[in-house]
């Protein structure tokens, strides 16, 4: 059978920690994809080298073409420019658009059959760029922002109530953005209601920090973003499919009705195996809650809009 194989694009923070969490989990061998010489090869072969030590038994190449991706099986897409403090997602757009739009193409020539995690942004419309641009399925292309806006969540719950984080069960739609919506509603700690555990008032406060998180560690960083867990988070996404694990996880999916939106890259919980999506999960909402939901919808659709694809 041999090992599967996972492609990483761009090797900058993002792609090379993403590497580091796939090889460490064994998910198979890793191919490394940047357009600066010597940069991916570099950081492979530094990343070999941690191997004895951790006692992981994949290969890891460094690149600056894409034959070597040829056969993937899963494609992370991290490439594109990042945000500085004071841009916005959408001043990207333009500019990440051409960037994941050519490495979708030279991905889906060497790997018709691979299944692509976009994490490159703006998140929601750079996916819809990579679906346009391959010609795959629905179930083949993804974005990653659901797992990261539902782990910092669980997170500022786990740090607020003192309590391990894996007993913390949390849900956020949405735009991957300020429109992003947590749904606190959902939120279990142990199986408890978040609700019978923290006074209202907190849970927003909660909520509002969950939206501004990126934001949050830009301003901190100066240089740069958020990087360890955006790659920890694609890597669970890669995991649940080449794992075949069915996991419910919140991915940018594309919709077709669900939620009452079309022809639309938005974070649902989906069913993630072999296959990719294999089922976009409709969970009940109060009015409230759709509201958000449309407007965090409006919002996504104007910038794919301005895509003019």
């Amino acid at each position: 059978m041999g090992r599967k194989k996972i492609t990483v694009v761009g090797a900058g923070n993002v792609g090379a920690t993403a590497a580091h969490w796939a090889a460490q989990k064994e998910l198979g061998d890793v191919v490394l994809v940047d357009i600066v010489e010597g940069m991916p090869q570099g950081k492979a072969l530094d990343l070999m080298e941690a191997r004895p030590v951790e006692g992981f038994d994949v290969s890891i190449t460094g690149t600056n073409g894409y034959e070597e991706t040829a056969g993937s099986d899963v494609v992370i897409i991290t490439s594109g420019l990042p945000r500085k403090p004071g841009m916005s997602r959408d001043d990207l757009l333009q500019k990440n658009k051409e960037i994941v739009a050519s490495v979708t193409k030279a991905i889906a020539a060497q790997s018709p059959n691979c299944i692509i995690i976009v994490v490159s942004n703006p998140l929601d419309t750079m996916s819809y760029v990579a679906k346009a641009v391959s010609g795959f399925p629905k179930n083949r292309v993804m974005g990653m922002a659901g797992v990261l806006d539902t782990a910092r969540f669980k997170v500022f719950v786990a740090m607020e109530l003192n309590v391990s984080v894996e007993d913390i069960q949390a849900l956020v739609l949405g735009g991957h953005g300020d429109s992003m919506v947590p749904l606190s509603r959902y939120a279990t700690v142990g199986g408890i209601p978040l609700e019978q555990l923290l006074p209202q008032e907190k849970i927003e406060q909660l909520v509002a920090r969950t939206r501004k998180a990126g934001g949050e560690i830009v301003a901190l960083l100066k240089t740069g973003s958020a990087f360890y867990s955006p790659s920890a988070s694609a890597v669970q996404m890669a995991e649940a499919i080449l794992k075949d694990k069915k996991r419910i996880l919140p991915c940018c999916a594309y919709l077709e009705g669900e939620y009452g939106l079309s022809d639309i890259y938005f974070g649902v919980p989906v069913k993630l195996g072999s296959e990719g999506i294999e089922q976009v999960l409709e969970v009940s909402l109060t009015e409230a809650e759709k509201e958000l939901v449309n407007q965090s919808g409006k919002a996504v659709k104007e910038s794919i809009a301005s895509l003019k694809i």
